[in-house]
């Protein structure tokens, strides 16, 4: 199926690594001019790079979404390149603790226990920061009265996670400001949904995992192992998961965003995407 995005221009954000780059790669494969924004300007810019390569357009661009100020600064150097916008993947955003067994003893993220300078962290990326893009680009979205916004939340947003409350709390307001915008949006022919995640290994995760395990004493062949084991135990929880024998891939979530991304999906709106292979079955 033809998803219509050749031409279209895609910003995703935190698309310098894992579940952005995924998402990026595959607009840009659908046709679609890539804006690559990192929080480090290399990462942008390789990302940016293989796109290119691969024969298509992108640009690496720097900013930090939870300043307004470096996000209008993006934007504009976005609209300097391609003149509009028409998709915007919010992606950017501090990820969920590393769960029990994963980090040194001290490691503790039970909310009694957080220091409140987590929380602000959570709100600042994972909120202010969708927010903060969706304002830089909403103007222009209205103008040209066509848009799509896609906001990548978590399940654990949907329904809360043990020592993950702060987490939990910034993925939830992501989905109830998600909806409420997608009914002043709809009359001005601009779609504002949401794609849910489970466990989704990558490179990036495995290695920060490694790190900590490797900062407890283990050795790298043992926190290869550990999390081996983490992966296996983690699969018993996602009922596709048993039957697929893997977890959640980049491309499971970037064929989501682009479905989100296209006319395909043109009056619907306001609503969450659980890609997690049954994890949750929230109605």
């Amino acid at each position: 199926m033809d998803l219509g995005l050749k031409g279209k221009v895609a910003l995703v954000t935190g698309a310098g690594q894992g579940v952005g780059e995924g998402i990026g790669k595959l607009l840009a494969q659908e046709g679609a001019r890539v804006v690559v924004n990192d929080f480090f300007q290399d990462r942008a810019d390789k990302v940016a790079g293989e796109i290119v390569s691969a024969g298509g357009e992108a640009i690496g661009i720097q900013s930090d979404v939870s300043d307004f100020d470096s996000v209008t600064r993006m934007v504009k150097k976005a609209m300097d390149k391609f003149g509009r916008i028409d998709i915007l993947v919010n992606n950017a955003g501090v990820p969920a603790p590393m769960p029990e067994g994963d980090s040194p003893a001290s490691f503790d993220m039970s909310f009694e226990k957080v220091d409140r300078s987590m929380w602000k962290r959570y709100l600042d990326v994972n909120i202010y920061g969708t927010m903060n893009c969706t304002r830089a680009v909403i103007d222009q979205m209205i103008s040209q009265k066509y848009g799509k916004i896609v906001n990548i939340i978590s399940d654990a947003g949907r329904i809360g996670e043990p020592r993950q409350a702060a987490y939990s709390a910034s993925k939830a307001g992501v989905a109830g400001f998600s909806k409420s915008l997608a009914k002043d949006m709809g009359k001005h022919c601009i779609n504002v949904n949401c794609v849910s995640l489970g466990a989704v290994p990558h490179p990036g995760i495995d290695n920060r995992r490694i790190g900590m395990m490797l900062k407890m004493g283990m050795t790298e062949e043992q926190a290869k192992e550990a999390i081996q084991k983490r992966r296996e135990g983690a699969s018993k929880l996602y009922p596709m998961a048993r039957g697929l024998g893997r977890l959640g891939t980049l491309t499971d979530i970037a064929n989501a965003v682009a479905f989100f991304s296209s006319d395909v999906s043109v009056f619907i709106t306001g609503q969450i995407l659980s890609v997690s292979g049954g994890y949750t079955t929230v109605g």
